[in-house]
């Protein structure tokens, strides 16, 4: 095994930030002490760090369960991410991996036989049940039981649990909501019960008697006697519920609410909570921590809980329940999903790793020969692939190990109790540093755009870190941006949180993805069924708090130009009555220059009665394109026109009387997996108004929780999550002086009109690509194309990087 090697990859120009990519094979960890930890620790691409202890296995893309077979003899892991999806069977004793096999489709369900001489495996999206036998330490494919149909049947079977001496098992789904009793025997459904909202697993109680299910998207743990063949009970929780397990005298049952930061314990006898665990780092903590997984020790003792969105294990002493007591955090790797106990060893799934990985090799279309192309290759180099998942195995620390464990993971968490009424910034500068303290900026403008790096629209610009041969839609094309970058804030070191639209939109209006987000977009996005769940269409999915919500909690008023508000309605209930009923909603097919006058008219009748609200969110998403279909506006006259209506946009609000308080935000949702010499997730960001700084270049590195941060702290609203509350304001964008010289647009140079008329290979893939909505395409075969189209059939598209970044200094840029 290669040890860990750091590279310093030096950026020309750069100032508090190093970026470092670490070549992390899994090396063994050892009795390390904590300063040997702190030596080793990983920075991640969203201002957050890990110093993983124990030692580790390779897993492979998003693990997300582990089933332990009945004598601990065998541990199975399930990878169910956007590339290759797998089972790997590992040896509980000698923890070496005894064998993997690729598995088309697959999601949660994991469970051995008593005898552990098969195991079952939920199928995914293609609704079935997969049998492999245990034989010489390999797992051999038997047989599949067959709940329906596949994909598009909604049905996608998730937790399993058996009842080994009936032979019989028992079936959740997170698509039709309902669970299903099979006949192992004969592979007959032998019952199928509605469960009204999506669940996520369930477990059978000791004598068999009683199942619990842990309902995701209905909040509940329910009870199901299988003797009566019906649900007798329903304990409430708290948001999104996920994992569960189970003493083993079968009374007290313990279930994560991955929205809440919470363990709900339950006496499921009596079927009441006697008590919630809070999971965070600290008290009444926004949303951010997402405990997704809990197991208890051997002695029962302990309880070990996942914090997946904090990458650290919290540990709870439960001896006496109603009065359990928090011993402290053991710091894991990136996003753990599952944990399991093993007399005194602790196996830890991290879904994403312990950093990004290095992308070289990625030719989804083949043009490179000479690369040795073999079906299914190419997935593993797509952004939803790229986090390949690790098994950590921690001994049980002492007392002591505990201790100097928690000081770490406190020291990898950015985010502190004190942050969420008080920022970073400077004494006079138009962003506070105080929760409720003014700004001379009352009107906020906050423009969502879809999926560009950095480099492809401003790697042309010679003040700031670009590589200009990356550039597609350089000056010539995006005249206005160039001009809002020079006029005002370059920005070259800003990072979408988000790696698709489907995350990327609660990124951008929350500062947060649930877990039902995260553990489902790379199912879709990997072509294995299942659909767009973002942007509030689906309850399950929606974070607890948009920003929308944070205004209505703060009093301050707000309204929506085509975010989350489709087909001329509201999709989620905080903005009925606040949003522009004749906004286009995403469809290509109408110009963002339309959006823009149809904006204007509102925010006209608006100004003349006094009645703008303070925030405001629109939609400009045209510079997503529709490739090289043919008929279609060309991927150019498509940026273009979006480029043109944010410079008429800006133009239109610098001549308004608004101005001197008023300021505009424009980001991308996410980066398309899209070129960029730096990392994948660098994108664009715009920052203007009448107290923004003009002809400034800022390198600090900023996220998608910065422009959100800084956003709340201008209108006096709090933080919404751990993110955002941790996250840099961009409060170096701003002076205290303002300057009211109004944006000139530029008009386009290129033709608006221009359409595709090419007939080649690319044209003939971008017309098998469904346009209708969001993400509906493959991102890393649509990034290929618009590279095509721009640089011409032959070239090549250079891999897209992946880094971890450490941020040295929070100090002032040297140029102020």
């Amino acid at each position: 095994m290669r040890m860990h090697l750091p590279l310093l990859l030096k950026i020309s120009g750069m100032r508090n930030l190093l970026t470092i990519v670490f070549v992390f094979s899994c090396a063994v960890i050892s009795a390390q002490t904590k300063n040997e930890l702190a030596e080793k620790r990983i920075g991640l691409p969203n201002g957050w760090s890990l110093t993983p202890v124990g030692k580790c296995l390779q897993l492979g893309d998003l693990p997300l369960n582990i089933a332990v077979s009945s004598t601990k003899k065998f541990i199975a892991v399930t990878n169910n991410g956007q590339s290759t999806q797998s089972i790997q069977l590992i040896d509980a004793r000698t923890d070496k991996r005894l064998d993997s096999i690729d598995i088309p489709k697959s999601w949660l369900g994991l469970k051995f036989s008593a005898d552990e001489k098969f195991l079952y495996a939920s199928g995914g999206n293609d609704n079935w049940i997969l049998k492999y036998a245990i034989i010489n330490n390999r797992l051999i494919l038997k047989d599949s039981i067959k709940l329906g149909d596949k994909w598009p049947e909604k049905i996608s079977p998730a937790g399993i649990d058996i009842d080994d001496a009936q032979q019989k098992m028992y079936v959740v789904t997170k698509e039709n909501n309902s669970l299903y009793t099979l006949d192992l025997k004969t592979k007959k459904i032998t019952g199928k019960l509605n469960l009204d909202a999506e669940a996520y697993t369930c477990l059978l109680s000791p004598d068999k008697r009683e199942l619990y299910i842990s309902l995701w998207g209905g909040d509940k743990l329910l009870v199901y006697s299988t003797v009566q063949k019906k649900l007798i009970a329903s304990v409430p929780v708290g948001d999104n519920p996920n994992e569960i397990c189970l003493s083993k005298n079968g009374i007290y049952l313990y279930v994560c609410n991955a929205n809440d930061n919470s363990v709900s314990v339950i006496n499921i006898k009596q079927r009441i909570v006697v008590e919630t665990l809070n999971t965070a780092l600290y008290p009444h903590a926004p949303v951010g921590s997402t405990p997704n997984s809990v197991a208890l020790s051997a002695d029962e003792k302990t309880l070990y809980i996942a914090n997946a969105d904090n990458n650290c294990l919290a540990v709870f002493d439960v001896t006496i329940k109603g009065k359990s007591v928090s011993k402290g955090f053991i710091p894991v790797g990136w996003y753990p999903t599952c944990v399991r106990v093993i007399g005194n060893k602790i196996y830890v799934a991290n879904g994403k790793g312990f950093t990004s990985m290095a992308n070289t090799h990625f030719d989804p279309f083949h043009t490179n020969s000479t690369m040795g192309y073999q079906k299914g290759d190419n997935d593993k180099w797509y952004i939803g692939g790229l986090f390949k998942g690790t098994l950590s195995i921690i001994n049980t620390p002492t007392d002591s190990q505990l201790s100097e464990y928690s000081q770490l993971v406190y020291t990898n968490t950015p985010y502190k109790k004190e942050q969420e009424k008080n920022a970073m910034g400077e004494a006079g500068n138009p962003i506070p540093m105080h929760i409720g303290d003014t700004s001379p900026i009352k009107y906020v403008f906050y423009i969502i755009k879809e999926n560009r790096t950095y480099d492809q629209v401003l790697g042309d610009v010679s003040a700031g870190n670009g590589d200009s041969s990356i550039v597609l839609f350089g000056e010539k094309i995006t005249p206005n941006q160039h001009a809002i970058v020079k006029d005002f804030v370059l920005l070259d070191n800003f990072y979408v949180n988000a790696e698709v639209s489907e995350d990327g939109h609660s990124w951008s209006m929350g500062a947060y993805a649930t877990d039902f987000i995260e553990k489902n977009w790379p199912t879709n996005y990997g072509g294995r069924g299942g659909q767009y769940d973002g942007e509030g269409s689906r309850p399950v999915a929606n974070n607890k708090m948009y920003i929308w919500d944070d205004c209505k909690q703060s009093n301050v008023s707000y309204r929506t130009y085509g975010e989350f508000a489709d087909g001329y309605k509201a999709v989620i209930p905080v903005l009925n009555n606040h949003f522009c009923p004749y906004y286009a909603p995403w469809d290509l097919t109408v110009r963002d220059t339309t959006r823009y006058a149809q904006w204007t008219k509102e925010f006209d009748s608006l100004v003349a009665i006094n009645e703008v609200p303070h925030f405001n969110s629109l939609r400009f998403s045209n510079d997503h394109t529709s490739g090289l279909s043919k008929g279609a506006p060309t991927p150019f006259a498509q940026v273009a026109d979006n480029d043109l209506a944010v410079g008429m946009f800006l133009q239109h609000l610098s001549e308004s009387p608004l101005w001197k308080e008023s300021v505009v935000f424009i980001l991308e949702d996410d980066a398309q997996d899209g070129p960029d010499h730096v990392d994948a997730h660098r994108s664009t960001a715009y920052v203007a108004g009448g107290f923004v700084k003009r002809h400034y270049v800022d390198h600090t590195m900023y996220s998608t929780a910065s422009m959100l941060r800084t956003i709340e702290l201008i209108l006096g609203m709090p933080p919404m999550s751990q993110y955002d509350a941790a996250a840099t304001p961009m409060w170096r964008c701003f002076s205290n002086t303002a300057d009211l010289t109004a944006f000139h647009a530029k008009p386009a140079l290129v033709d608006l009109n221009e359409r595709n008329k090419v007939s080649n290979a690319w044209q003939r893939r971008s017309e098998t690509f469904d346009f209708t909505k969001e993400d509906r395409i493959p991102d890393d075969q649509f990034s290929e194309v618009i590279w095509k189209a721009v640089k011409g059939e032959n070239s090549v598209m250079p891999a897209p990087r992946r880094a971890a970044f450490v941020k040295l200094s929070a100090k002032k840029d040297d140029d102020d």
